[in-house]
């Protein structure tokens, strides 16, 4: 009843309400009850910035592109983009790898098991055989006639590139050079692990060969009990024969050492191409060579750089010199088949 009197009084004219809100009136009208206003103010909340969590210096430009723009201004380019920021460049595709890996038809030990190991001689003076010049291949010219096409290719473009910018003279009188600076690095070598001091120190006037020296000097620190230098090599089973620059202990084991020379950086071991399986070859060949009283387990690369930085020394343990084995195996059939 009392809402139904309130009404009614609001429906009369505009003046009756400023009667209705008077004390005495509401007092007399409406003796029980209260009326009460409150005035409920809604702000609209901020919105945060759904981008605040996101790392904004590798999304960058993404993150601009979406919040500087109301309307889609994507195109194939930009879309291409994002998705690079996102996830990162498209991954190439890559056949599968298969299950098996080819083995060697004639497979034999890197390690001979029936060779008698003599005890150590109390002769300081290391062994120097020298190579004999028969039917049988060598190493190098085996590795040689059994490049991939891919290496074929690679070799083939680096030469013609090299033509090109020497002319046919300037590039013979380049590795000419590349020989005779090789020549006298191992020279050089062979005279500091001879301890013949003065006789390195006079070839190692020239300054290219002392730029070799000065690059292998914190290598030859962990070299010791040189037992073979620029001694010839030769595989009794597989017929096949080497030219081993150095045989010594590098930090305690004892390993084939092949020195390397080269004027661009070969930080990992793959950077070497070929030369594991150089290594591998050799260290087979000592193991099965009568010649020696001894075998060898690991091997060591050194790369040295003509402008004298630190060389890169790349040891292979006994794994690894076994993995090379085989491969060495593969490529000496596939020589064979060939010849």
């Amino acid at each position: 009843l009392v809402r139904m009197q309130f009404l009614q009084i609001l429906s009369r004219k505009p003046g009756s309400l400023e009667v209705l809100f008077q004390i005495p009136f509401c007092q007399k009208q409406f003796p029980c009850t209260s009326l009460s206003t409150s005035v409920c103010v809604y702000s609209k909340k901020k919105k945060g910035n759904s981008y605040e969590h996101v790392d904004q210096e590798k999304y960058k430009k993404l993150v601009h592109s979406v919040t500087s723009y109301k309307t889609s201004t994507q195109t194939p380019e930009t879309i291409l983009e994002e998705d690079n920021l996102l996830y990162g460049p498209p991954a190439k595709h890559r056949p599968p790898v298969k299950a098996g890996t080819k083995t060697p038809k004639n497979w034999v030990p890197l390690i001979n098991p029936s060779k008698k190991i003599l005890p150590v001689s109390d002769s300081n003076v290391p062994m120097k055989i020298g190579l004999q010049r028969t039917k049988v291949p060598s190493v190098t010219r085996i590795l040689q006639q059994t490049l991939s096409p891919q290496q074929v290719f690679y070799l083939e473009r680096w030469k013609q590139k090299m033509i090109e910018e020497l002319g046919k003279e300037g590039f013979e009188e380049y590795t000419k050079n590349l020989f005779l600076q090789g020549e006298l690095f191992h020279s050089a070598l062979e005279s500091i692990l001879l301890s013949e001091e003065a006789s390195a120190r006079d070839q190692g006037e020239d300054d290219t060969v002392a730029g070799y020296l000065s690059s292998v000097e914190h290598v030859l620190e962990d070299i010791s009990d040189v037992k073979a230098l620029e001694s010839g090599v030769h595989h009794e089973t597989l017929r096949y024969l080497g030219l081993v620059d150095c045989v010594a202990k590098y930090r305690g084991q004892l390993c084939v050492i092949d020195w390397k020379t080269s004027e661009k950086p070969k930080p990992f071991l793959q950077n070497t191409y070929d030369n594991p399986l150089q290594v591998a070859a050799y260290i087979g060949a000592i193991n099965h060579d009568a010649n020696y009283d001894f075998q060898v387990h690991c091997g060591l690369i050194v790369v040295a750089y003509k402008n004298g930085s630190p060389a890169h020394p790349h040891f292979m343990d006994p794994d690894l010199c076994c993995q090379y084995w085989n491969k060495w195996l593969l490529r000496l059939e596939e020589y064979m088949d060939k010849n």
